[in-house]
């Protein structure tokens, strides 16, 4: 029986921020795979090469780990007052499984430089050098991003001397507004689900521990170092070499999951592996990156690490330094208090926090609203590259 022959898809591969995926433009996929459903995943799936039970993503374009196995699909606004939807698609590695339910803040800058790069910005509004305003919505999570992204001789500018912890060599700065970022504005939805700053959170088998759950960039889970056993200056090999203590996160994941209401029983988890993320703070201590640079303990306001897809993060999640930013501007939050605040007190608004590749500063403006606290924006500074461009190919028979 012949084998359908492979179909080339215009893609172009792209580095935003300390991740990587695979940008299409709407209008070029498959006809079958420009609506959401069973196609696209397959389709995703295919160019990243999951699901993979060598976990090596050898047969695609993927890189094996949550930071490089994403898609992404740009396309003209349906929106108005913005220039691109922005729609991501997190690739699990070994499961059949594309997780729609949340954003890539990394992969965001490059949404931005690619929408210019791409054609799908008014020529009117490029300048032939300067800066380019994207303004991007981000339809998994319904939020606004405005990218500032640099162009030299109307072309977006991506070579420069700005340096990202977890990135190797440096490029041109892009500075990013995520707007409104907090769920408080969404019918039912809440900054803090729960109504508390911090929870005791119960989980089953484990213990109770100390909680900050929060919904803004991304739906974040934060516990004390200390309370779980870490120092907030582990590597990622420590914890994923360590199955025990990745199925322990994974349950205080779960068990916020439930108190934030983001799933109805414990099952529904394993549908939704990109939200709620997992995060762990502590005071600032010095500790060797896994570049070999010391981080001081006078270089950063607290510790951070962040566990996606099951995983401890090489760097930072975007969207996680946005929670982290937004918590750490509100008195009293576990963040907050490991940034040597204190309930009461009036909060920084930006911190720099430690994390297993080196640093990172983000800001946010947060106020207290009719005893609710909201966030207007939070902003951080990262880069994107553009890696390779023309075809991917997959099988014909793939969808």
């Amino acid at each position: 029986m012949p084998h359908a022959p492979q179909i080339k898809i215009p893609a172009t591969y792209i580095r935003g921020g300390t991740s990587k995926g695979v940008f299409f433009r709407l209008q070029d996929l498959p006809a079958a795979c420009q609506q959401p459903g069973e196609a696209r995943d397959k389709l995703f799936m295919r160019v990243i090469g999951s699901p993979d039970p060598y976990a090596a993503h050898i047969d695609g374009m993927g890189g094996a780990t949550s930071s490089t196995s994403k898609c992404v699909i740009l396309s003209k606004s349906s929106v108005p007052d913005h220039d691109v939807d922005y729609l991501y698609g997190q690739v699990a590695i070994d499961k059949a499984f594309v997780d729609w339910s949340g954003n890539c803040g990394n992969l965001s800058t490059a949404a931005g430089a690619f929408a210019i790069h791409a054609g799908l910005i008014d020529p009117s509004r490029v300048p032939d050098n300067g800066t380019c305003v994207v303004r991007i919505w981000q339809a998994n999570i319904k939020k606004t991003i405005i990218a500032h992204v640099p162009v030299t001789n109307g072309q977006v500018q991506e070579t420069g001397d700005f340096e990202l912890d977890g990135v190797t060599f440096p490029a041109a700065e892009i500075v990013l507004e995520f707007m409104d970022p907090s769920d408080d504005g969404d019918e039912g939805g809440s900054m803090f689900p729960t109504g508390k700053l911090v929870d005791d959170l119960e989980v089953p088998g484990i213990g109770t521990f100390k909680a900050t759950m929060i919904t803004a960039g991304i739906p974040t889970v934060f516990v004390n170092a200390q309370d779980i056993g870490y120092t907030g200056t582990e590597l990622r090999e420590q914890i994923n070499t360590d199955p025990q203590a990745l199925k322990r996160f994974e349950a205080i994941r779960v068990a916020g999951a439930l108190r934030m209401g983001l799933i109805k029983t414990p099952e529904e988890a394993a549908t939704r592996q990109h939200t709620p993320k997992i995060a762990f703070v502590a005071p600032p201590t010095a500790y060797k990156a896994s570049s070999g640079k010391t981080i001081e303990a006078t270089d950063v306001d607290l510790l951070v690490r962040a566990l996606s897809m099951g995983k401890l993060h090489h760097a930072m999640m975007g969207t996680c330094a946005v929670a982290i930013g937004t918590a750490a501007a509100i008195p009293g939050t576990l963040v907050n208090l490991a940034a040597g605040g204190s309930e009461g007190e009036a909060a920084p608004e930006s911190v720099c926090f430690g994390h297993p590749s080196g640093t990172l500063r983000v800001g946010a403006q947060a106020k207290l609203v009719n005893g609710q606290w909201t966030v207007t924006k939070a902003i951080m500074s990262r880069s994107a590259r553009i890696l390779m461009e023309g075809w991917v190919r997959v099988p014909g028979d793939t969808f």
